[in-house]
């Protein structure tokens, strides 16, 4: 009785046809047991949203979960993410959180990865259907989407192959307002595609820190930007470090009680240094809950997916719309991909100093994979180590003597003064081979 309960409105969805189903969408008790039994979704994130979304998404018919996550548990955390208690306090989010769900959810099983996202490999991503995203940042989104969309394929044509494209489902919450958005590389706008949909972060002048500081984020940011390097003499500083933070808090303070500013706070010192948002659970709530519902759509056709973006601002009575942005069929991460032209001698280490001089790259610190392999890794130190060899070998030679084909970088690219983790899919093509394996592609794994 409780399994039949917990499906009832899932079996409004899945076994009966509508007007509005995708074309490929077979109404019946099959669907809804192949939903639990093949599909396979990918969480990232398991703060606020992320505890939602697995909670939303295991009671949705999904039975084969992961999630990601590289932090601990923290006091703060326990008003609005619900699957932490006290006593978990110190523990990896991912792990407690898999756990609480598949306690109150029989027959799901969440596997936990307790990590950043940039030490899972390629073929980690590729086993997932679907990705959903619970992040809090501009540089974790990028990433995603830059993994998401270098398993795309595209035709002779610059077509994008359907069977290659990987989905994501993007949430978003800061304080009453969220959005909900469907990503289908090489068919919608990839984030990267609407960048500029964000606005600029924060900055403050290094002079009003330093001389003129009027508000206790001036105080935390001297003790971070200046006040660190100078203390600590080109040690790097880790906000994910409690003792570092904790460092920086005590510095702000006696900043702030130097020139009678109040109101610095370890938790608001957190905010500042990690920029992170206000969050307010009813809000995670609902943008959650329009995540689950896209996802369950891509997964089984049950309905049309979003025209690709949804915001909601509570603040303003509930207002909802959907947006319908342009794809940039020039785009560098779910486009065709930046074509480098090279002679076939060219070697490895000749390569990776051509990608910091691209104009459409300008990459530093490249690591070179294809078709999984490591071709060269700047690190660990390891890999490093065991790829170095590759270096004085033919690119050409390394990739299996194909005209042509995609290659995956990733490196240091730099925006203005600003550099990010980036990851770029790039198509390779040597100058006058003939005759061997011709590869019109412009993704995958």
């Amino acid at each position: 009785m409780a399994t039949a309960s917990r499906t009832r409105d899932l079996d409004k969805l899945l076994l009966r046809p509508g007007h509005l189903v995708g074309p490929n969408f077979e109404p019946g008790p099959e669907l809804r047991d192949d939903l639990g039994e093949y599909a396979r979704v990918l969480v990232i994130g398991a703060g606020g949203l992320g505890c939602e979304l697995l909670k939303d998404l295991a009671l949705s018919g999904f039975k084969n979960l992961d999630v990601i996550d590289m932090d601990r548990i923290e006091v703060t955390n326990l008003n609005r993410q619900f699957l932490f208690r006290l006593e978990d306090v110190g523990k990896p989010k991912a792990e407690v959180a898999a756990k609480r769900v598949m306690e109150r959810v029989s027959g799901v099983n969440i596997v936990p990865h307790f990590c950043r996202i940039e030490e899972k490999e390629l073929e980690f991503y590729s086993d997932f259907g679907i990705i959903v995203l619970g992040l809090d940042s501009v540089e974790a989104r990028s990433y995603i989407n830059a993994v998401a969309c270098s398993f795309l394929e595209y035709d002779s044509d610059d077509n994008p192959r359907e069977e290659t494209m990987k989905p994501m489902v993007d949430g978003g919450t800061e304080g009453f307002k969220g959005h909900a958005r469907v990503i289908l590389p090489g068919f919608t706008p990839c984030f990267e595609c609407t960048i500029w949909l964000f606005p600029p972060q924060v900055k403050f002048p290094l002079c009003t820190l330093a001389e003129t500081p009027r508000t206790a984020a001036h105080c935390i940011e001297y003790a971070h930007l200046i006040k660190w390097d100078e203390v600590h003499s080109g040690k790097a500083f880790d906000p994910d470090d409690p003792e570092h933070m904790q460092w920086v808090y005590t510095a702000a303070v006696k900043r702030a009680e130097l020139f009678g500013i109040p109101g610095v706070t370890y938790s608001l010192t957190q905010g500042v240094v990690k920029n992170i948002i206000p969050a307010i659970a009813s809000t995670n709530a609902i943008i959650s809950a329009a995540c689950a519902m896209e996802t369950l759509k891509i997964a089984s056709g049950c309905s049309k997916t979003l025209s690709n973006y949804l915001t909601y601002n509570g603040v303003e009575g509930l207002h909802i719309k959907v947006t319908e942005f342009v794809r940039d069929k020039e785009c560098l991460v779910c486009g065709p991909g930046v074509l480098v032209e090279l002679e076939s001698s060219i070697t490895l280490r000749k390569f990776i100093n051509i990608l910091e001089e691209h104009p459409n790259l300008l990459l530093s610190k490249a690591s070179v994979t294809y078709k999984g392999t490591n071709l060269y890794m700047q690190a660990p130190p390891v890999l490093e180590e065991m790829t170095r060899s590759n270096l004085d070998l033919p690119l050409f030679d390394l990739m299996g003597k194909v005209s042509k084909d995609i290659v995956h970088v990733t490196g240091v690219s730099c925006k203005g003064d600003r550099k990010t983790s980036s990851l770029k899919k790039l198509r390779v093509a040597f100058k006058g081979v003939v005759g061997v394996v011709d590869m019109d592609t412009a993704g995958g794994a």
